[in-house]
This record gives C-alpha cells, sequence and structure tokens, in this order.
C-alpha cells in the first residue's frame, strides 16, 4: 500500500473543437497555417540547434479563433519561437465570463490536444498575494490564456511551465497592484509575460479602426494609465484593458521598447459587416 494521493487530473480544455481544432493533427495544421498564409508572417520558426537567447520580455497577444485571429497571433510567436523558451510562461487573461474571484490563479496543469503544460508551483505561491488568490474552478470555461498554449507547444514543446492569472476589470489602483504583485514574484526569474486580449469588438471596419488605433497609441506608450484612462474614458471595447493594464503595471520600472508586429481584424478573414480588432506587440529592452 501507498500514502501517496493520486494525482490530479490536469484542466480539460474549454474550447477545443471550437477556438481550434480538437484533434491533434488539424491542430498543428491549423497553426501551422497561422503562420504561413497571406495575414501571417509568411513561415514557421527557423528550428536551429543553438537558439539565440531571448530579447522579448512581455507580448500583447490575441485570443480569438484560430482562423480570424492566429494569423496576427502568429507574427509574436514567430519571433519567441526563434529564440530560447523560457523556464515559465505568465499568461495574463480575461475573465469574460464573470466568474469567480476579481484576480485568480490556476493551480491546476493544462491540458491540450497538443499535451499537458505544468504549472510552475513555485511561481504560483509567490503570486499568490491578496488580491491575488487561487481558484482554479474561476478559469475552466475561460478561453484567453487556453487559446495560447498550443502555440507556445508548437513553438517548445514540453520545455516550459505555465502560470494562468486571469484578471477582471476593476479600477486602475487594484490593477497597478496585480502588475505590482506580478513584478516582485517574477524580478530575477526567467519568465516571458503575456497579456491576452483582443481590440474593439463588432464595429464597422472604418470605426474598428479609429479606435483600435487609439489604444494602440496609448498601449505604445508603456504607460498603464495611459492605456486605462484612453480605454476607459472613450469606452474602447478591448477586452483585455484589465490584464494588459496589469503587464504594462509589471514592468513601468524597466527600460523597454514595445514593436507593433501586426494589426488586423476578424474582417480580413472573411466578409462581414462588423469586426472584431487584433494586434500583436511584443516588448523588449
Amino acid at each position: 500500500m501507498t500514502n501517496e494521493r493520486p494525482q490530479r487530473p490536469p484542466r480539460s480544455p474549454a474550447v477545443a473543437g471550437t477556438f481550434y481544432p480538437r484533434e491533434k493533427e488539424a491542430l498543428l495544421a491549423a497553426i501551422k497555417e497561422s503562420f504561413l498564409c497571406e495575414r501571417g508572417p509568411g513561415r514557421v520558426p527557423r528550428k536551429t540547434d543553438e537558439l539565440p537567447a531571448r530579447k522579448i520580455v512581455a507580448g500583447v497577444v490575441p485570443h480569438a479563433g484560430y482562423v480570424y485571429s492566429g494569423p496576427v497571433a502568429a507574427h509574436l510567436y514567430l519571433e519567441l519561437g526563434e529564440a530560447r523558451p523560457p523556464k515559465t510562461v505568465v499568461i495574463l487573461g480575461v475573465n469574460h465570463h464573470g466568474t469567480g474571484g476579481l484576480f485568480t490563479l490556476s493551480d491546476e496543469d493544462w491540458a491540450t490536444p497538443l499535451g499537458v503544460v505544468p504549472t510552475d508551483r513555485e511561481l504560483l505561491k509567490a503570486l499568490g498575494r491578496p488580491p491575488v488568490e487561487i481558484d482554479a474552478r474561476s478559469q475552466r470555461l475561460e478561453h484567453s490564456i487556453e487559446v495560447q498554449l498550443p502555440f507556445l507547444q508548437y513553438l517548445w514543446g514540453n520545455r516550459f511551465s505555465m502560470v494562468a492569472l486571469q484578471v477582471t476589470f476593476m479600477d486602475l489602483p487594484l490593477l497597478t497592484e496585480v502588475g505590482r504583485i506580478v513584478r516582485d514574484a517574477t524580478a530575477g526569474k526567467d519568465v516571458l509575460l503575456l497579456s491576452s486580449t483582443d481590440l474593439s469588438h463588432y464595429l464597422p471596419p472604418e470605426e474598428a479602426a479609429h479606435w483600435d488605433g487609439e489604444a494602440l497609441r496609448a498601449l505604445q506608450t508603456l504607460s498603464p494609465g495611459e492605456l486605462y484612462e484612453t480605454v476607459v474614458s472613450n469606452d474602447i471595447s478591448m477586452c483585455g484593458i484589465a490584464p494588459t493594464t496589469a503587464l504594462l503595471s509589471a514592468l513601468e520600472d524597466r527600460k523597454l521598447r514595445i514593436r507593433l508586429l501586426k494589426q488586423g481584424t476578424s474582417g480580413d478573414a472573411e466578409p462581414m459587416e462588423t469586426v472584431v480588432g487584433y494586434a500583436s506587440l511584443a516588448l523588449e529592452p
């Protein structure tokens, strides 16, 4: 007999078969198509025995169905895939469903059709300071973090771990405090930060282009306050304003530049009267 507790099963994918294919080979083909299609970067990451050190410390990436936002996301994942993987990726996601606490961590490992991504338990513990709490149930229906994982697995296989942090929209001081917790917990560690967000939602293309431009202008100042106030005061329907504000707050004391890698909308995939906006951006020294 043994006193060992049974291993806890990983979180099951919530949007496999809808946002991305459920079957492994179909999923790999969809990811490859995101890289190779006309809206993508035009190639997959080069595979070499000696990858250079990673310069990108953080990124902003969309989270819609792969047919819509996958090619935009692929521009960031191309650059990440041509450098050494981090030990851990902290993904700051949206609380689309309004479930659970305000700022929650998942202590589960996460399964996708490409395998299981382990959660970094040490970093999880460091991040679990009020107002951030562990509440895996609050994330079980959420797609904004999940859809990033197959791309990361495509790049790095099982050579990385993760922490999932779901950030609910609140006032600026609270989001800034979450950012400070992320900053303190990740200081000196080999961590990549990702904020998962789409831009304006269901607007005519010309209107979406205007408001997406305003949000991206504010984002490129690297000021969490500038981004937050621009989006809130103009009622821009950027669903990931909360995690992106927290991301910028976590990095506020670092000297970084930000590069807009690709911008697009759902209307680039097929004709539609109203569109959702997407962008991928990289932050580096």
